[in-house]
């Protein structure tokens, strides 16, 4: 579509997904139809009276900068249903119905593989991670992470590395890099693959965006590593949400003694 504006309006609904319209619209979706949808209708697809405001009242001001933010260099939006929505992705229960994509978005397709791990590794878990990434890069997957301290960089860069494509998938919206010490490591991965987010411009990285984040980096896998992770981190959130959507899950074992094992374990 020619128009951005009816996706980047349903982009800015809350709790509104593919998922959600699916088995209602049997693949034949027009994105401008939903705003002038019933109260009841929209009532009896799940959304709730956020969704249905945002749908009736969209933020103009947020879909002006969202159209601001497309018409720079090598940014697209991609849409569900279109050819360059990624075939994995569209196979989870709550798969996004935009990406916004900054880089390369042939990536996307690409047989991919998450890795991820601690923001705060040991030296022998950061080059464990590059090490996996490098030699699974060579052998032709896409590295995805979440471009986060620790892990997550280490594995973007053992992709590089090996000349091969990676995909960083924030928790934020793409006009701002998050964490901002990642700036250089962003550009990298746009230019040898891409940076991708579901959530519109002006989304602040707070901790509710994360594990949202983290569907994505599982949903675009063929399978997630987990390198050192603690019980509770958003590594293991991952490695849940991927075993959740049938992709498979792997982990680097380490000392019993290790904090960082545990989640391995």
């Amino acid at each position: 579509m020619d128009d951005p504006k009816p996706w980047l309006t349903l982009a800015r609904a809350p709790g509104l997904h593919a998922g959600i319209l699916r088995e209602a619209t049997a693949g034949d979706f027009d994105p401008r139809s939903l705003p002038h949808e019933s109260p009841a209708a929209l009532a009896a697809l799940g959304l709730g009276r956020s969704a249905a405001k945002a749908l009736r009242n969209p933020c103009a001001d947020g879909i002006d900068a969202d159209e601001r933010w497309l018409a720079g260099p090598g940014r697209q939006l991609v849409t569900w249903g279109s050819p360059s929505y990624p075939a994995l992705l569209a196979g989870i229960a709550d798969a996004p119905l935009v990406l916004f994509v900054e880089g390369d978005t042939a990536s996307l397709s690409l047989p991919q593989f998450a890795i991820v791990g601690s923001r705060n590794p040991t030296p022998i878990g950061r080059d464990t991670a590059e090490y996996f990434a490098r030699h699974l890069a060579a052998a032709g997957l896409a590295i995805v992470s979440g471009l986060a301290l620790g892990i997550d960089a280490a594995a973007h860069r053992g992709a590089l590395l090996a000349g091969g494509r990676t995909v960083a998938v924030l928790g934020c919206g793409l006009d701002r890099i998050y964490p901002p010490e990642n700036a250089a490591l962003a550009r990298q991965v746009t230019a040898h693959g891409a940076l991708v987010s579901d959530l519109p411009t002006g989304t602040a990285p707070v901790k509710q965006h994360f594990p949202r984040r983290n569907r994505l980096i599982s949903g675009l896998s063929v399978g997630t590593l987990v390198v050192e992770a603690a019980l509770r981190s958003g590594s293991l959130i991952t490695a849940r949400l991927a075993a959740e959507q049938g992709r498979e899950v792997f982990a680097i074992p380490g000392s019993i003694h290790s904090p960082l094992s545990r989640g391995c374990h």
